[in-house]
């Protein structure tokens, strides 16, 4: 395979596929999994991705008036939150490439009250439709490793955010004890599918999924991956011995 094709292809989970195919396929898998979305995070992490993202929420340090992006936003979960802290002075805008995920994270926030301080945008992460210096903060949530190119998508965060505003980014790692990787591997590629089938109907979308966390750059690779993008202060915090790692830094 010459260089130039070679270039030109992209990981899906373990599979190597055009660039151009790799967001569709995504959008695709999303489109299946979205009415057992959140279902199927309380099943897969034991319910422990609420506490993962309770500490993003902390290390934010978003407060009243502030704008915020949920990039990836998906089911809204952060959203959630971040419209309570901004409050009504403040706005929240939750992006995501597939519809149907913000069709159902629309109605839950609006089941809940959340009406005027949120708005929903379908969007590409790596062509964000908004001016430069927008938001104050930029929070991804598990969304990263399912982007085609995470440098431009880096980028195109770092362009819409403001001078002194902070990214967050949480997604999965690389556990940091052997033995933990080994038991990890193991209800991943061997029970996490099956959980997939039973409750979701859709085996090969979970072990994409499964795929997507391996193909994830660690720790390491990513922050130096944020700096090279310009951001500065970047700071890691493992959470659950590695399994789930937070991201922090600041546009200056």
């Amino acid at each position: 395979m010459n260089n130039k094709h070679k270039k030109n292809l992209t990981h899906f989970g373990f599979q190597e596929v055009p660039k151009n195919k790799k967001t569709l396929l995504v959008s695709k898998i999303f489109h299946d999994i979205a009415s057992k979305y959140d279902l199927m995070n309380d099943l897969m992490s034991f319910g422990i991705h609420r506490m993962w993202k309770r500490c993003m929420i902390h290390h934010s340090t978003v407060y009243t008036g502030q704008k915020v992006l949920d990039l990836a936003g998906g089911t809204g979960d952060l959203s959630i939150k971040f419209s309570r802290l901004v409050g009504n002075s403040g706005i929240v805008v939750l992006v995501d490439i597939n519809d149907s995920m913000i069709d159902i994270g629309q109605k839950k926030l609006r089941n809940l009250g959340i009406l005027n301080n949120v708005i929903y945008v379908q969007a590409d992460a790596e062509a964000l439709p908004f001016p430069d210096n927008t938001f104050d903060c930029v929070a991804v949530s598990f969304g990263l490793r399912n982007f085609t190119n995470k440098e431009q998508a880096l980028f195109s965060i770092h362009r819409v955010l403001k001078s002194k505003g902070k990214v967050l980014i949480l997604d999965f790692g690389v556990p940091i004890f052997k033995i933990l990787n080994t038991i990890y591997d193991l209800y991943s590629f061997h029970v996490l599918p099956k959980i997939g089938e039973l409750i979701a109907q859709n085996a090969n979308s979970y072990r994409y999924l499964v795929e997507s966390i391996r193909m994830h750059p660690d720790q390491e690779t990513l922050k130096n991956m944020m700096m090279q993008t310009g951001f500065n202060n970047v700071k890691y915090f493992n959470m659950t011995c590695g399994i789930a790692v937070l991201h922090c830094a600041h546009k200056y």
